[in-house]
């Protein structure tokens, strides 16, 4: 079992690298295999709708995108991380995400996902709900903790004095260890849930 870990941060090993690096170390602990891929300080472009993804199997631009998509196929459960900047995601890492999510072509139900906010102060829980928002649409379950999984402080050190945060962190990662061991169970058991074909509504007609 594996858990892939993204750091959304331009910073390598800074505040949202090291409540990531809590997660995965608890992970570890419970027996899952992790990797923390840093996409932050990359030159990723948005998506540009152009749905050449449905024809080749992958997002037109070949880049950074495409080698996480086969890391993501492979993996039981994915934690995005991000710090804060005007009380939402790094605007790269949304760049990755709307990208990553639209393009693979394998199917992401029972994938557990789960998010990770670091801020200096404000704009956690903005930035939480946006992330989470991509595991909803995807029919993964989201890892919850004893708090919204966030963590604060200016520099690192900063987050490994905040008590409170490392241990959300912790909580997390025993939580989602839980989880993705239950689902592989219940798929052995019961198969994955039946899907019905897909309607799409448009509103205007």
């Amino acid at each position: 079992m594996k858990v892939l870990l993204i750091n959304g941060s331009p910073n390598n090993k800074g505040c949202t690298y090291t409540a990531l690096s809590e997660v995965a170390k608890t992970l570890a602990e419970q027996g899952i295999e992790t990797e923390i891929v840093h996409v932050g300080n990359k030159d990723i472009r948005g998506c540009i709708g152009c749905r050449k993804c449905k024809t080749i199997g992958k997002c037109v631009f070949n880049d950074v995108v495409n080698e996480v998509a086969s890391k993501f196929e492979q993996a039981d459960g994915i934690v995005i991380g991000s710090p804060v900047y005007y009380a939402s995601a790094n605007g790269t890492l949304i760049s990755f995400l709307d990208r990553l999510f639209y393009s693979v072509p394998f199917d992401k139900t029972m994938k557990v996902g789960a998010a990770v906010v670091s801020a200096r102060r404000g704009g956690c829980s903005a930035t939480f709900d946006e992330i989470n928002k991509y595991f909803t649409i995807s029919g993964m379950p989201i890892t919850s903790s004893q708090y919204w999984n966030s963590v604060h402080g200016y520099t690192p050190d900063d987050v490994m004095k905040d008590e409170e945060g490392m241990q959300t962190m912790r909580t997390l990662g025993r939580n989602m260890a839980f989880l993705i061991k239950c689902i592989s169970l219940g798929k052995e058991k019961f198969g994955l849930p039946q899907k019905e074909q897909r309607i799409a509504t448009n509103f205007i007609k």
